[in-house]
């Protein structure tokens, strides 16, 4: 599978096997953690065998079943574009778990911050966290918002690359799938732009990374 692939095939997933990650598939996420936090300034932590933070009202609503691994997003709260950050680099992680056979579920306010096992220093904050292993099943596709709401690029005017991009950007998870950016083009560079929504910079991190994974074009 490559990362085109991962992107068309990667759902979100809230019911686990109930088996712990493989030490194999442990240290290759290990390994990229740490270079994703070396790159970005963030603390991500990849947090196993820690049933508690799933094991909250809103998330037996949520329907999570077995939900005992988890990577946790934080950084230092006096980072301006954390949130942004955050969801850039945990979808990288996510998309190249997905290669691996694991299986995601992005959570923001569903798991319980205060029995998350993950170590903070006085000035970090954790912005959310990405459940994480052997899905009982592949998840399920949602509906998108038509292409013209996502674009304010005519068709015609579109580079390949760039419809490469946009595909991928439409397929990315956004928070109760609200799609809340917006694709375009300057010159020609790509630029995505969050609108008002709840976790909407996250969004747009995880976003701007499908589009630059899927068309090797840097988004501004």
């Amino acid at each position: 599978m490559d990362i085109k692939e991962a992107i068309r095939e990667r759902h979100s997933v809230r019911q686990y096997k109930d088996v712990p990650i493989k030490p194999e598939d442990r240290e290759r996420l290990e390994t990229l953690i740490k270079e994703c936090n070396e790159e970005s300034g963030l603390h991500i932590q990849l947090v196993c065998d820690d049933p508690e933070c799933f094991d909250t009202f809103l998330a037996h609503y949520g329907k999570f079943r077995n939900a005992k691994n988890y990577l946790a997003l934080i950084g230092r709260k006096n980072i301006d574009d954390l949130d942004e950050l955050a969801g850039y680099f945990g979808q990288k992680i996510v998309l190249e778990a997905q290669m691996m056979g694991l299986n995601t579920c992005w959570v923001a306010g569903t798991y319980g911050k205060g029995k998350c096992k993950a170590s903070l220093a006085e000035n970090e904050k954790i912005v959310c966290v990405i459940a994480i292993g052997y899905g009982e099943n592949s998840g399920h596709s949602h509906r998108s918002k038509p292409t013209e709401k996502l674009c304010d690029v005519p068709e015609s005017q579109r580079p390949d690359w760039f419809k490469e991009g946009l595909e991928a950007a439409i397929l990315a998870p956004t928070a109760i799938n609200q799609q809340k950016f917006l694709v375009s083009l300057d010159g020609d560079t790509p630029v995505i732009t969050a609108k008002r929504g709840p976790m909407a910079r996250i969004d747009l991190g995880i976003v701007k990374y499908n589009f630059e994974a899927a068309s090797a074009h840097r988004c501004r």
